[in-house]
């Protein structure tokens, strides 16, 4: 499973949807999770980068797992994701700053297609704020954009995240675009 983990983390970081040391990726394995350590470079996930944690409650492996593995948690805990990729995707976050509402509508065609909207929620990193409202979002939606912080997607497998995350940040650079071009 790390295999496939270290194979997501290297095409975020090639196609410029995370810095190395930002995000965190994980995949559900009945009542437990594997997901990345805190500090691991993305695109150089290796077994050990990796920890296995209880998906019900929280553990001794926490402590080195991701500091977002509480997001996870409750991700996993509230809705039937199986995979779970958090980026810090520069046109979302920026999005996230210049928006002031709470949802994203995309301009472009595949954005209105596949996402219709992109939730934009609020939260602390690693806090159970964020927590409940990226679980709340990604029991409605493909998506979210955290404020100032970044996207969570969740799909039955890592490329169906991986799929909604470069959605989602494809249709916040083109309304990017858009909007500085309106000006």
């Amino acid at each position: 499973m790390w295999q496939e983990i270290s194979r997501i983390g290297k095409k975020l970081v090639e196609h410029g949807l995370v810095e190395s040391h930002f995000g965190n990726i994980s995949v559900r394995v009945g009542n437990k999770m594997i997901i990345t350590r805190s500090g691991c470079p993305l695109d150089e996930v290796t077994e050990g980068n990796v920890v296995e944690i209880d998906v019900d409650n929280p553990c001794s492996m926490d402590i080195i797992a991701s500091s977002e593995s509480i997001v996870h948690r409750e991700i996993y805990k509230n809705t039937s994701a199986l995979a779970i990729i958090h980026a810090h995707c520069p046109y979302a976050v920026t999005q996230s700053l210049l928006n002031d509402k709470n949802s994203l509508v995309p301009v472009d065609s595949e954005g209105k297609y596949f996402l219709d909207e992109i939730p934009v929620i609020k939260g602390d990193i690693g806090t159970e704020k964020l927590a409940y409202n990226t679980a709340d979002a990604l029991g409605k939606y493909k998506g979210t954009i955290v404020y100032s912080h970044g996207t969570f997607a969740a799909g039955k497998i890592l490329d169906d995240a991986y799929i909604t995350t470069t959605q989602i940040e494809h249709s916040c650079k083109i309304k990017y675009l858009y909007d500085m071009a309106k000006k």
